[in-house]
């Protein structure tokens, strides 16, 4: 997430009461989490499960719980309470404002795209041209949507991203920053999720087609031309390659890669990457020609 205006470490340093390492002439340009950390970011991190590699990442100013050695060129900015201090400024950045109106005067929408009764569309959405919305469709700030998309009724793209801290008093929302992105051509069937990005895009690659009820987590990409059937649910930080096809009630779990013009058949469970140009089955999930061998010789098994 950019910040339209920089700012200084120092600044930052005096109004949280923060302890300042490193060099205190830097800018915070960006807020970010570790997955996606670029240059001029602000990150936190508050577990030592996570303290090499959130000072490894590209981020420029990492909020901490401890001292630490720091990186040449960052900024580490030390409290008790760095959680607390980085989702104050993703709310700051961007507050959570009740939709006013069904259609936001600071919507952007392009030529020849229609929008039918009954849908909402937030302040900040962009929407190309040749577009069709329909009833009951629900677009919220911060989306961005191509050309000659269809987004049909009762589905919500840019919801707040399902992502918690735990603690003691329970479980602590994080405010989602990012955004949605859906490229041209892409098809959204009825009541299908898309949740924006914790602090990125999550995006859908242009020309992909999701079907009935399909879950797309927090800072997900799907390439182009991806069939997601019915019931699909891919968890957040994952990333599919272009020209996949996931069959009915497939889960993918969080933080994985599935390679190109993968075909994972119904009802499996992804819980590791997945190399392209191949078909799996099963749960976990495994090359299909395997786990239907293996389930042959079960069979074989039972009748002794």
């Amino acid at each position: 997430m950019q910040l339209k205006t920089p700012i200084a470490v120092a600044d930052l340093a005096q109004r949280f009461d923060l302890q300042l390492l490193g060099r205190a002439d830097l800018a915070v340009t960006g807020i970010s989490e570790l997955h996606h950390a670029q240059d001029g970011d602000l990150i936190f991190v508050d577990h030592p499960k996570y303290y090499a590699k959130a000072l490894q990442s590209a981020a420029t100013v990492v909020l901490i719980d401890r001292e630490a050695e720091v990186p040449p060129g960052k900024c580490l900015l030390v409290t008790d309470t760095p959680f607390a201090v980085y989702n104050q400024l993703v709310l700051e950045t961007r507050p959570v404002e009740p939709i006013e109106e069904k259609i936001s005067r600071q919507a952007r929408i392009g030529a020849d795209t229609h929008i039918e009764p009954g849908a909402i569309i937030d302040a900040g959405v962009v929407i190309g041209e040749g577009c069709f919305i329909e009833a009951n469709a629900v677009i919220r700030d911060g989306t961005r949507i191509g050309n000659r998309v269809r987004i049909q009724s009762g589905a919500v793209i840019g919801s707040e991203a399902f992502y918690f801290r735990r603690t003691p008093e329970g479980y602590q929302p994080w405010r989602s920053g990012g955004s949605v992105v859906i490229e041209d051509d892409a098809d959204i069937r009825p009541n299908s999720t898309i949740a924006r990005g914790v602090s990125s895009a999550t995006r859908i690659g242009r020309g992909t087609k999701l079907d009935s009820q399909v879950q797309i987590g927090h800072d997900v990409k799907v390439g182009a031309h991806c069939l997601l059937a019915a019931q699909v649910g891919i968890a957040g930080n994952t990333t599919v390659g272009e020209w996949c096809i996931l069959q009915g009630q497939v889960g993918i779990a969080q933080n994985l890669k599935i390679g190109p013009r993968s075909i994972v058949f119904a009802k499996s469970g992804v819980s590791k990457d997945l190399e392209g140009d191949r078909e799996y089955f099963g749960y976990p999930a495994q090359e299909a020609r395997t786990a239907f061998k293996e389930i042959a010789l079960l069979r074989r098994l039972r009748k002794g």
